[in-house]
């Protein structure tokens, strides 16, 4: 009887809560895109072998030593280099062939002569070369001679090759000064596969040798590799550099250029950071942020930085960035920042982006990793460590609240994919080394590592890294090496785990995805069972995985966040009970303090409705980074149908307190979803919901960067005005358009990190006075930074004169916007807004013959009218897009695609479906929350009958 008294209340209590079940809200979309990125490929697990016909080289031979000689004319253009290489190789096995990598060069004339002999006689080799697995393989001309096990010899290998053009291998770029003249520069980027295309090489990480690199270059330029220059061997025109200690292919460097250099120096460690010429007063930051960044590190493992000299260069055109031992290169944009035209956001990235280099100049550098199926070994720190490194360097920063919202939130949404691949995963062609390069190699073993560091602490996780890097420097490793050495601290520290340091890390790094915690508490007893999962989108998937888990909690009765140490872990079961967690019946309980721990947490709803209360009247009790996590996670049970709306917008509601950036930040994310939805609403409940959230933060910290503010207000007051102003709110549309007109009437200047915000802000519903005047700069500008600026702020208003007005730009064939130009104004508008929508739609029916004819090539029509399609929420505009597009099949029907009906019918049917579902159940909550005398919500549906189920039913289950 009881059983059946159980299931029945556990019945209703689904009933209760069935109301506001949410569907179809799509996923948040996050650039989970690496600076270091190399592509991306859909890859299964390989078996990591080196039989015959793979692309792993043999391990019959060794390089001991590499001397690199190479000629080249980059500073007058020319692409053509010739190369020399001498290796010094040890014979491991019998052989009578010698296999190199290689890849785009030629002319191959080599020969090898012993070392173990004296008086030896050079040996001729025939050349044989494999494009497809990018072998050379070397072959005496007599046959012969063979190469005996435990013997030396050095391979002498003469070859042509062309500088690329893509910024790969060893390439050239350009820069254009000033005054209009180009000049050229010869820079590489090896990283994963290319050392072989500047010289035939062992060009897999773990065959570690020294380097001596010498460079033939016009004098009026200056060559740069790794190590200092070997000053009583050179001369004008010919840079031989100082050998390096043993490292891996890839991460040998060079640039030759006419680039200028600003110096300086911390604890005898000498800095550059060299950029075109010109750029030397923009350099100062990411030379302080260099100095301090390396001083924080070095005195954090323990382990010095390992070479004479550290060198930063901003090279044209690259993208992101690459940790050149010594030798860091960056693109340029990286190296250049001044208060005066840099933004705040900027600043941040440059110290986070060298945080991230010079963290590989320890993992990476000075220990290598075994191979590509342990690139996590090196990325995971690397990410983890960009931060903690500014953290160290910056205090003030606060900087792992901008952790939590990008690289956490990243790896938790990517990881979640049942496309996700585990940490540790086998690759071996080019191809599938490059497609390593994402979340599961950088953000994913960047949170679980921020885990270990604060469950095991930070002193056992700092002195298991030393011992790692103090071990094996100068070596490639595993992570059962990183293993050992975590283990090896805890030990010596007389910190006590459950089991394994192997057990448990493995369990995190072989497999993939991240454990969905459901928390359920027994509010008589105090009991805390604790269930665990992989956390996937289908709330029914019947997986089984399991990890060994640590938790820790903060309660009502100690809400201390201080000490992040496990208290308790999952040993890989699928389920938990606590009794030692202090709380009564009335405390709510938080796992996870800090949110340092990589995974989602899912409470019952009375706790809920205990979090929710705290967070309305004591949100100090609850730590901004748990804040910020529990509405992400609570988005994402809506998202799948585990929670109803109503818990994430009671939980929302405390927002009109809330003053930290992180928690905005993921309400941002989370309400720009829902507004893109409701925005075609006539009188919009969610708009003033939003805006009377918004409203008191907006007034605190106002539309103006104050002296002496925190760091992180910088970054939440770009998100509130973006939001405030986004939603209606008329203290931001009143703030932000003085804010715009008194710089362009009176000069007073935006600060460079509101510039987007107030330009799109100060024109949701400006004065034609203020339209006018920033059309016209758009037209007068011949900086594209700026052009972009005003083209993507000129689709902000409300009004849809000044829209229509905008969009009659695209026309205009004498105005001098560009073609690109031209067919971004729609975009503009649309993406914006519902009368940015409409006003889309008003253009095109008047004009879509005009707006197809704008090429001859493309189809820019038929690319806007499925962008529209995206934005359609309202039936109105449903009508007018459907009819117009019949219009233009009947009319004009070589402006289009043929599947163009089939694709807007398909994502306008998806809008709608979501809101058939989904729209009045949060209409009606939002509008009883609104008219409330005190804004007290209507709870959790039906929130009383529901708590008292869960009590009833938690009692009923004591007694079965």
């Amino acid at each position: 009887m009881a059983l059946w008294l159980l299931k029945s209340c556990i019945l209703l209590l689904v009933l209760a809560g069935s109301g506001l079940q949410a569907r179809l809200i799509p996923p948040l979309s996050l650039d989970s895109a690496q600076l270091e990125g190399k592509g991306s490929y859909s890859i299964s697990t390989r078996v990591d072998d080196n039989s015959e016909g793979n692309y792993r080289l043999p391990n019959n031979t060794a390089p001991e030593e590499y001397r690199v000689e190479l000629w080249t004319n980059v500073h007058n253009g020319t692409r053509e280099f010739n190369g020399y290489v001498e290796i010094d190789i040890q014979v491991l096995e019998l052989t009578t062939e010698i296999k190199l990598n290689y890849r785009q060069t030629e002319a191959f004339n080599a020969s090898i002569i012993s070392r173990s002999e004296a008086n030896a006689s050079e040996v001729l080799l025939n050349v044989a070369i494999d494009s497809q697995r990018e072998f050379l393989t070397f072959t005496p001309t007599d046959s012969g001679v063979s190469f005996a096990a435990d013997t030396i010899w050095t391979l002498r290998v003469a070859y042509t090759g062309i500088l690329r053009s893509d910024m790969g291998g060893f390439h050239r770029t350009s820069y254009t000064d000033d005054e209009g003249t180009e000049h050229f520069v010869a820079a590489t980027q090896f990283e994963s596969t290319n050392a072989r295309h500047a010289f035939p090489s062992y060009d897999e990480p773990a065959r570690r040798a020294n380097f001596t690199i010498t460079i033939h270059h016009d004098p009026s330029f200056t060559a740069l590799s790794n190590m200092p220059v070997n000053e009583s061997v050179s001369s004008p025109g010919i840079t031989v550099f100082q050998t390096t200690p043993k490292m891996s292919t890839y991460l040998v460097a060079f640039v030759v250029s006419d680039f200028n250099s600003t110096t300086g120096e911390l604890n005898g460690l000498r800095q550059r950071v060299l950029s075109q010429q010109g750029k030397q007063d923009q350099q100062e930051w990411a030379l302080l942020s260099g100095l301090v960044v390396e001083s924080s590190l070095a005195g954090y493992f323990g382990v010095p930085f390992a070479l004479p000299k550290l060198d930063q260069v901003g090279v044209p055109g690259k993208g992101g960035a690459m940790e050149n031992w010594g030798l860091a290169t960056y693109g340029e944009q990286y190296m250049w920042w001044t208060k005066e035209n840099s933004t705040i956001e900027l600043k941040t990235s440059i110290a986070n982006i060298i945080g991230h280099e010079y963290a590989h100049m320890w993992f990476g550098d000075l220990v290598s990793i075994q191979w590509w199926t342990y690139l996590w070994l090196k990325e995971g720190f690397a990410t983890i460590f960009s931060y903690e490194s500014n953290d160290i360097a910056f205090p003030e920063w606060n900087t792992y609240q901008i952790y939590h919202v990008q690289d956490y939130n990243s790896a938790l949404i990517n990881d979640a994919l049942v496309s996700a691949v585990p940490m540790t995963h086998y690759v071996q062609t080019p191809a599938e080394i490059s497609s390593r390069y994402n979340t599961f190699s950088y953000a994913k073993p960047s949170a679980v590592l921020y885990m270990f560091k604060n469950a095991w602490t930070d002193r056992v996780f700092r002195q298991g890294l030393n011992k790692y890097l103090t071990k094996n420097q100068y070596n490639s490793c595993d992570e059962w090496d990183l293993f050992a050495s975590f283990q090896e601290s805890a030990d010596e520290l007389g910190h006590t785990l459950p089991t394994s340091v192997n057990n448990i890390f493995s369990s995190w790094s072989q497999q993939a995805g991240y454990p969905l915690l459901t928390v359920t508490r027994n509010y008589q007893t105090g009991a805390v069972t604790i269930t665990q999962k992989r956390y996937v989108e289908d709330k029914d998937d019947a997986n089984q995985k399991t990890w060994y888990v640590p938790v820790n909690f903060a309660t009502a009765s100690n809400p201390d966040y201080r000490d992040t140490r496990a208290s308790h872990y999952l040993m890989n079961v699928t389920e938990t009970v606590i009794t030692d967690v202090a709380s009564t019946s009335d405390d709510w309980l938080l796992v996870n303090k800090q949110n340092t721990f990589y995974y989602r947490t899912l409470y019952d709803l009375q706790n809920y409705q205990l979090l929710a209360d705290t967070l309305n009247n004591q949100i100090q009790l609850i730590h901004p980074r748990n804040r910020a996590q529990l509405l992400y996670d609570t988005y994402f049970f809506v998202n799948t149908n585990r929670l109803d709306h109503s818990v994430l917008f009671q939980l929302l509601t405390y927002l009109e307190k809330e003053d930290q950036y992180a928690p905005w930040s993921n309400a941002n994310s989370i309400l720009t979803v829902y507004q893109r939805y409701f925005r075609a609403e006539e009188y919009n409940t969610f708009e003033s919901f939003v805006s009377q959230l918004t409203n008191p933060i907006l007034l605190k910290i106002g539309v103006n960067e104050i002296p002496g503010e925190h760091y992180l207000t910088n970054y939440l007051r770009n998100v509130i005005v973006s939001l405030a102003c986004q939603v209606g709110n008329d203290e931001c549309h009143l703030q932000s358009e003085k804010k715009l007109s008194e710089f362009l009437f009176n000069g007073t200047a935006i600060e460079p990190s509101l510039r987007t915000q107030a330009y799109c802000a100060g024109l949701r519903n400006p004065s034609q006075l203020v339209y006018n005047r920033v059309v016209d700069n758009l037209l007068q500008s011949t900086n594209p930074t700026d052009r972009s600026l005003f083209i993507s702020s000129l689709g902000c208003p409300t009004s849809g004169t000044q829209l229509a007005s905008f969009l009659r730009l695209s026309l205009d064939s004498t105005n001098g916007l560009s073609y690109a130009e031209r067919t971004s104004l729609l975009n503009s508008a649309y993406t914006k807004s519902n009368y940015g929508v409409k006003a889309s739609l008003e253009f095109l029916e008047s004009n879509w013959e005009a707006y197809g004819n704008l090429s001859d090539t493309e189809k820019p029509l038929d690319s806007d009218l499925r962008g529209i399609a995206s934005y359609v929420v309202g039936d109105a505009e449903k009508t007018r897009l459907n009819t117009l597009v019949e219009e233009i099949k009947s009319k004009g029907a070589k402006y289009i695609e043929d599947d163009l009906s089939a694709t807007i019918e398909t994502r306008i049917q998806a809008n709608f479906e979501w809101l058939n579902e989904n729209r009045e159940p949060v209409i009606n909550w939002l509008s009883e929350y609104l008219k409330s005398d005190d804004n007290s919500s209507p709870i959790f549906t039906s929130s009383l009958t529901t708590i008292f189920v869960s009590t009833m039913a938690l009692f009923l289950l004591r007694l079965i």
